[in-house]
């Protein structure tokens, strides 16, 4: 089914329709492929920058596509439903792009958005280690300040999207005292000596996105590397991850929606007792379950995205989307293989794909039990 959109602008529109065309002819293709390889497509990025799409809410001034999130946000989903890998690589680059745009030096934006936004780099944000994950504040990684005013850098991060694969990376190390306020935000070029990755993790789902080790042995970083204040980092990545938490909302939109058109057109189609089991109630109260919970998820990840664009607080809703979204996610697709019965068990359809992708979008960029951990400390607050 192809969603109705309401979108700001005639450019928007235009670009839904642009984004519909690739993901159809170029993404879609290859999902089942690509995630029984466990091949990265990289080429599908190319495509992606070539299309001006990896860097869709930065200023056009730096090489983005000056476009509002509630409009990226769409276009991730419509990604994320032909190729999940995709659709979330696109959120992580977006989310390793934001600390130079949001608090680098003029000279730092001026230097690296253009390269960084303009399709040809991809990104990676790298924040958990392996003993530091939810408790971000707890991360070991250090960068020893030099009389240069560089950094020297020993460390293992983990879980890294795109790690090993990424054109740069963006890191949270400890530059300090213990603690939040000990950790900088840095800029890492690919390619360094010392830095070095892990194999890439086998995972249940999402087999062609790269996730793996960043290991940081000696890695030599240059004047100009630091990203905001020293001892900023901490309050950059929780600024970050609450972009990426709309990012991962709208991804699991787009495999919940993708999953939701699969089971309709098979239960519209299968023919049990000489009639089709769309019809029988059911099937059908399952559907339309299905289909409430998309629409509920959708309205609330936008909603959260208008409030961004307009400058109000929004960390709360986004916590909230990413919960909601993910949740229904995980159920919308565990109920589309339960339509497709033992069909839904096996590769031939790719419901059963959707539901192994599901599962992770419930813990990454965050659990859903950190969600509600942020979620129940806004209404704590005076004043909520």
């Amino acid at each position: 089914m192809t969603v109705e959109r309401v979108l700001p602008t005639q450019e928007a529109r235009d670009l839904i329709a642009l984004v519909r065309e690739l993901a159809a002819k170029e993404v879609a293709p290859r999902a089942a492929a690509g995630e029984a390889a466990g091949r990265f497509p990289r080429d599908v990025f190319r495509t992606l920058g070539a299309a001006g799409l990896l860097g869709l809410p930065y200023p056009e001034e730096h090489g983005g596509g000056g476009q509002p999130y509630e409009v990226y946000l769409q276009v991730v989903e419509e990604l994320a439903a032909a190729w999940l890998a995709v659709g979330l690589g696109v959120s992580v680059h977006t989310l390793s792009c934001h600390p130079v745009a949001a608090y680098g030096s003029a000279a730092q934006r001026e230097e690296l958005l253009p390269a960084m936004l303009g399709g040809d780099l991809l990104g990676a944000y790298c924040l958990s280690e392996p003993q530091s994950g939810s408790d971000a504040a707890a991360l070991t990684t250090r960068a020893a300040p030099q009389p240069d005013g560089g950094y020297v850098v020993d460390g293992v991060k983990a879980w890294t999207t795109h790690g090993g694969v990424a054109d740069f990376y963006t890191l949270m190390a400890r530059t300090g005292e213990e603690g939040a306020r000990g950790i900088s935000c840095l800029h890492v070029p690919a390619g360094l000596p010392g830095l070095s990755f892990g194999a890439p993790e086998r995972k249940m789902g999402m087999r062609s996105s790269i996730t793996a080790q960043v290991r940081l042995d000696g890695v030599r970083l240059p004047p100009g590397s630091l990203v905001g204040e020293p001892g900023a980092g901490f309050r950059i990545a929780m600024a970050a991850l609450d972009g990426g938490r709309l990012g991962i909302a709208a991804c699991s939109v787009g495999v919940a929606q993708a999953a939701l058109d699969t089971a309709s057109s098979y239960a519209r189609e299968r023919r049990q007792f000489g009639t089709a089991i769309a019809e029988f109630q059911g099937i059908g109260f399952m559907l339309a379950d299905m289909a409430t919970q998309i629409a509920a998820a959708r309205a609330l990840y936008l909603e959260a995205a208008r409030d961004r664009d307009a400058g109000r607080p929004y960390g709360p809703k986004a916590a909230m989307a990413k919960l909601f979204a993910s949740d229904v996610c995980m159920r919308v697709t565990t109920d589309a293989v339960q339509i497709l019965g033992g069909y839904g068990y096996v590769e031939d359809f790719p419901v059963e794909r959707y539901m192994r992708e599901a599962k992770v979008l419930q813990i990454v960029e965050g659990t859903n039990q950190i969600q509600r951990l942020v979620i129940s400390r806004g209404l704590a607050r005076p004043g909520a």
